[in-house]
């Protein structure tokens, strides 16, 4: 008596085929609802939200960058936020292997001049005589910088990449964190009128 003819393989179920066509359209639609978000925004690095704003800064402070010295010629301290209250205080993080740092720098020494905000700066993950050779190249736009060699301290900031700055309120509360350089265009809208904002509170 003959063996019964084998059956031929079954053929995948229509679903399975589908998703696997639909999902390379799945993740490029995704894509580009990512990048047409950002179009919306201008690329603008005030609109990306930060969970930590609304409450206070890190308070553990940084130690100061070994051999920086301030215009006077003594030591530039280090970072103690709990010592910053009275008036605003911008802090910026920054590198000296950071191209848009060097993009943003002039930005920050303009906002130097302005005498109604501290401006302090944490140093990320660089090393010591590379940001001084960057802020001796760039000039030095901080009153204080504190180093931040492993990214510690960045972690508690809540910290994506640089260069990033954060806006805190006299109290030491974020008020207001900026992702990306800073551009004449948004110290203008936004900065400025933020700072003007929390100076009169």
């Amino acid at each position: 008596m003959s063996a019964a003819p084998a059956s031929p393989p079954e053929a995948p179920a229509p679903r399975r085929r589908l998703w696997l066509v639909a999902l390379p359209l799945v993740l490029f639609l995704g894509l580009a609802a990512l990048f047409f978000s950002r179009l919306e925004t201008g690329g603008d690095p005030s609109r990306i939200p930060s969970a930590l704003v609304g409450k206070p800064a890190p308070t553990i402070p940084l130690p100061p960058l070994a051999g920086l010295k301030a215009p006077g010629g003594a030591d530039l301290p280090g970072i103690d936020i709990a010592a910053l209250t009275g008036k605003p205080t911008l802090v910026n993080v920054w590198a000296s292997w950071c191209a848009p740092c060097r993009e943003e720098h002039p930005v920050l020494m303009q906002l130097a001049k302005d005498g109604r905000f501290n401006l302090v700066g944490i140093n990320y993950k660089d090393a010591p005589e590379n940001a001084r050779r960057f802020l001796g190249q760039y000039g030095l736009p901080y009153q204080a910088v504190g180093v931040d060699p492993k990214g510690r301290a960045a972690i508690d900031w809540g910290v994506y990449g640089v260069p990033e700055t954060f806006v805190l309120a006299k109290d030491g509360t974020i008020a207001h964190k900026f992702v990306g350089p800073l551009t004449p265009e948004t110290v203008a809208n936004t900065l400025l009128p933020l700072i003007a904002r929390l100076s009169a509170n």
